[in-house]
């Protein structure tokens, strides 16, 4: 039984320790999904091979609670030229008077959506 806690203890301590240490970093050629988004800039559109298809009807449901914005669905690039449909959802502003600037479809570049002032 003391072994037994003694393994067990043992295997604790080895994992706690390994887990604190982990490091990740990627490497990537080109501007893939939310290029620009992650350094302030998520206006810059980035090429896709065909214009999404026509908005799916919308379905609205009750809100969360107060302070509470209602998000429209839209269509995001997926693999190759294939969209998926993200549904209508509700989300709370990160702060206040924030507007959402839903994700558009231009001159063959695809936007995404953002908040703004």
């Amino acid at each position: 039984m003391k072994k037994m806690v003694l393994v067990l203890a043992a295997l604790l301590m080895a994992t706690s320790a390994f887990g604190a240490g982990f490091v990740r970093f990627g490497v990537g050629v080109g501007p893939g999904w939310g290029y620009g988004r992650y350094y302030g800039y998520p206006y810059y559109g980035y090429s896709v091979a065909s214009p999404p298809p026509a908005p799916l009807a919308p379905a609205y449901y009750a809100a969360p609670g107060i302070g509470y914005s209602w998000i429209n669905g839209y269509w995001y690039p997926g693999v190759g030229a294939r969209w998926a449909w993200r549904p209508g959802y509700w989300a709370r502003p990160p702060y206040p008077r924030a507007a959402w600037v839903a994700p558009r479809y231009y001159g063959g570049r695809f936007y995404g959506g953002h908040w703004r002032r």
